[in-house]
């Protein structure tokens, strides 16, 4: 396989994004989730503009074509799109006191267990790590669960959020860096 290349996510790659999150949400949480709770998930997963807008969030490529993307954020909000309610908190948090936010993590279905999660993971984690942040938080839905275990992260509250009507279960994770 090609080595994989990652760089800052653009303006221009909003759709590209949109597209790559939902294959992911609708192929790789089957295999976790009842449909319902694949649909369910839409309402709280998904594209938030405020991470490319901060710089903090990222496409990894391969051949030149997208094969996932994902960020980090020094702001508050933990979980969620532009779409969803509640959850949305765009104060900056202390990285002397609070942790950086592990975000939307989506692998296009094809590539997935190549590399691809990891990649963006150990990048995002750097670029948290260079701006004095010694911890991320991220919350994990149960098809990314096993990656970010392997990585280090360990679950520290366990949720259903149901907002889009079907419960859907989500880990709460945190890694010291």
């Amino acid at each position: 396989m090609s080595a994989i290349s990652i760089r800052k996510a653009v303006p221009a790659d909003l759709e590209a994004l949109r597209s790559v999150m939902d294959a992911a949400i609708g192929e790789l949480q089957a295999g976790f989730l009842t449909p319902e709770q694949v649909e369910s998930s839409r309402a709280v997963m998904g594209l938030d503009r405020q991470l490319v807008d901060d710089g903090t969030y990222f496409v990894a490529e391969i051949d030149g074509e997208i094969a996932g993307c994902g960020g980090w954020s020094r702001r508050a909000t933990l979980y969620g799109g532009d779409h969803s309610t509640g959850l949305r908190e765009p104060r900056l948090l202390d990285p002397a006191t609070e942790a950086a936010r592990i975000r939307a993590m989506y692998t296009v279905p094809v590539y997935a267990r190549r590399g691809v999660g990891r990649a963006l993971l150990a990048h995002c984690e750097a670029a948290a790590k260079a701006e004095g942040f010694s911890t991320c938080e991220l919350m994990g839905t149960m098809s990314g669960v096993p990656l970010y275990t392997v990585s280090g992260y360990a679950v520290i509250e366990e949720i259903e959020d149901s907002r889009g009507g079907a419960p859907v279960p989500l880990k709460r994770m945190s890694k010291q860096l």
